[in-house]
């Protein structure tokens, strides 16, 4: 809605309904509809809306006048009910949250903001028709892979590439492709399941090609894979453990002996990075993340990583590699079904453009890219935005949850780096009295049915709000205001 709150107004109310009412005596629809507020609501909202309000409304009234006859309900009340309702119809289900629950790319709610510049390539996309398959040089159809593909090339050292709407159909695109019906080796250590119990053999099986286990959990080594080399073998798959470590007694061979392996058999190599890094994250006083500018030096054919995980750009997965395998992957019926519409593909532009003009300022590309200025963010400064709203958050919540600043560590997410922690503030919200899960439940609640919900996190009986992605500290406050007393029933 508009932030209106839609109330009757004195005097507008039908004179013949200003009485109690009683189950025989509620309005009709239409009644209702020619009161003065439905008509001011149907101008700003439409009829169609208004009158679905109305008649949900009076369906729940009828119903709570049948379970207790003797409940009074004025027509004021009624009004009221059917504006809440009707605020609560025009509520999208796509909404703006406030991530504090310290995991930064988080997958629930989006993963990796966008940058400025992206956002702008998806409005123009949108509102404009624009050259998605267009060759302004040539007057002719054109492909849309090439709008990022030199971009993609420049930055990563790769032959080609092309983009499809996530990195588990470009997994499923390249084995397609490349491997139907043939059978492709695997570590058993690589064996993972990613969000949303998308698991690794279950991608190879809808592929259509074979999966051979090779190695141990723990241990694979490169005469694992050597032996299971045949005349059926399409390509060697290496896949990065982004979501855990195998840590103690574990081997795997390199990229690097895979790939001399591999090509000795005259057979491809496939690495999935997963997240995938286009910059040394040791600039910004984090963990090495490989990145696919490695792979491709290391001779992997295909590599394959995310675009909106520790890139920071919208959904989409990323191949890069041989140009030959790229132009076979391009012509397999289902890169059609699995490619990006134009506003992911302008927005990955906008992305790849940024991370081209700044390659080499790390401190300008972070300023640039809200997910590398949000991992990289200062402890110091983390705990003076804390120091900043303890006091008015203290004051919001004064007669629900004491209020204190605690150290505490954030985690990258989306399977990135999983067990790497960053340093981190975050308000700890502890409510009053008995201190059960229901009532730390309760005020966790209620935080989410703020206007902006702020998504935190329950932790050792209190709600966590971790500071390190809070970036509009002035509506995060100016909102609490609003916050209701949590009912612990």
């Amino acid at each position: 809605m508009t932030g209106k709150t839609f109330l009757p107004r004195a005097g507008e109310t039908d004179v013949a309904l200003q009485t109690s009412l009683t189950l025989s005596t509620l309005p009709s629809v239409d009644r209702l509809l020619n009161l003065p507020f439905a008509q001011q609501a149907a101008d700003e909202h439409g009829r169609t809306l208004i009158k679905r309000a109305i008649v949900q409304t009076l369906a729940a009234t009828r119903k709570e006048l049948t379970r207790d006859a003797d409940q009074i309900v004025t027509i004021d009340q009624l009004q009221i009910a059917i504006m809440q309702q009707l605020a609560r119809d025009l509520m999208p289900n796509l909404r703006p949250v406030f991530n504090l629950t310290g995991t930064v790319i988080h997958t629930n709610l989006g993963r990796s903001p966008l940058p400025e510049s992206a956002i702008a390539a998806l409005v123009t996309a949108a509102r404009h028709p624009v050259t998605i398959e267009y060759d302004l040089a040539s007057g002719s159809r054109g492909e849309r892979d090439l709008i990022t593909e030199s971009l993609l090339c420049e930055i990563t050292g790769a032959q080609a590439a092309t983009v499809v709407n996530n990195t588990a159909a470009a997994v499923l695109l390249v084995l397609s492709a490349l491997a139907h019906g043939k059978e492709v080796p695997v570590s058993r250590g690589e064996l993972i399941e990613i969000g949303g119990s998308f698991r690794i053999p279950d991608i190879m099986q809808s592929a259509g090609c074979k999966l051979v286990e090779v190695g141990t959990t723990n241990r694979t080594h490169l005469h694992d894979f050597e032996r299971a080399i045949n005349a059926q073998t399409a390509l060697l798959a290496k896949i990065h453990t982004s979501n855990f470590e195998v840590v103690g007694f574990a081997a795997m061979p390199s990229e690097a002996e895979l790939a001399i392996l591999a090509h000795s058999r005259n057979i491809a190599l496939m690495v999935d990075l997963g997240s995938g890094a286009l910059v040394p994250f040791e600039r910004y006083g984090l963990p090495h993340e490989p990145m696919p500018q490695e792979s491709l030096q290391a001779g992997a054919d295909l590599v394959v990583f995310s675009g909106d995980k520790l890139l920071g750009g919208p959904q989409s997965g990323i191949i890069t590699g041989q140009r030959d395998l790229i132009a076979q992957i391009r012509r397999h019926p289902l890169k059609r079904a699995l490619r990006c519409d134009k506003l992911i593909v302008g927005a990955l532009e906008a992305v790849l453009r940024t991370y081209r003009q700044y390659l080499d300022d790390p401190a300008q590309l972070a300023l640039h890219l809200p997910v590398l200025r949000l991992l990289s963010r200062p402890h110091g400064d983390i705990k003076l935005v804390g120091e900043r709203l303890l006091a008015p958050v203290q004051h919001a919540v004064r007669t629900l949850a004491d209020v204190t600043l605690h150290p505490t560590l954030s985690q990258i997410g989306s399977g990135s780096l999983p067990v790497e922690r960053l340093d981190s503030w975050a308000l700890v919200l502890a409510p009053f009295g008995k201190r059960s899960g229901r009532t730390v439940q309760a005020l966790e609640a209620a935080l989410r049915a703020l206007p902006t919900p702020v998504i935190g996190r329950i932790k050792d009986g209190a709600v966590w709000l971790d500071l390190r992605t809070l970036q509009d500290e002035a509506s995060f406050i100016a909102q609490l205001d609003s916050l209701a007393a949590p009912s612990a029933t």
